[in-house]
């Protein structure tokens, strides 16, 4: 597949979606994903779960990142083929922000990602604790003003649960993967 799609400019993207454990990434994919839709659990051989689901012109890759760092070397190929990353933050878990943080930055100084101006959308998740931070408060802990500079990126509400907040993101994804200049 030339991966460009239909006439109307869409084109598919492989969509990399990550964040700690219990963040809530499956329950973001599973409550994207249409009725009819089918999830491939793909086999965890190498240690972490990866799913993928496909909706509209993209394709999406989860997995956990936190406390994988031995498997990280097996990532590459991921970082490589993906055109846009879905970084999902649980805005209630202060104490992980640090740990977040930390991930974040290690994905950015990735050559992979680090040379390529792929978006990234941010799911501030559970948003529905009452401990929950803010996006803006999300923002600052993470630093993503500086570290995110040159690429396009965005901070969302999210509640998983609800699927509240799910679809703005995934429409402003899609339009921003439309933009992208096809891949080598």
């Amino acid at each position: 597949s030339s991966g460009m799609g239909s006439a109307l400019g869409k084109r598919e993207a492989n969509v990399l979606v990550v964040g700690l454990d219990n963040s809530g990434k499956t329950t973001i994919i599973n409550k994207l994903k249409p009725a009819n839709a089918t999830m491939q659990n793909i086999v965890p051989t190498v240690g972490f779960n990866v799913e993928r689901l496909e909706m509209k012109n993209l394709r999406m890759t989860c997995f956990d990142m936190s406390g994988q760092g031995r498997y990280r070397n097996m990532w590459e190929h991921y970082y490589r083929d993906c055109d846009a990353i879905i970084f999902v933050i649980d805005s209630s878990d202060k104490l992980r922000f640090v740990v977040a943080k930390d991930e974040l930055e290690q994905l950015l100084a990735h050559d992979a990602i680090r040379t390529r101006g792929i978006p990234f959308l941010f799911y501030a998740n559970k948003m529905d604790h009452k401990d929950a931070l803010s996006p803006v408060k999300c923002t600052q802990m993470l630093g993503l003003k500086d570290c995110l500079s040159n690429k396009s990126w965005n901070i969302v509400p999210s509640n998983a649960i609800s699927g509240e907040g799910l679809q703005a993101g995934i429409d402003w994804l899609a339009e921003e993967v439309r933009r992208l200049p096809p891949r080598k």
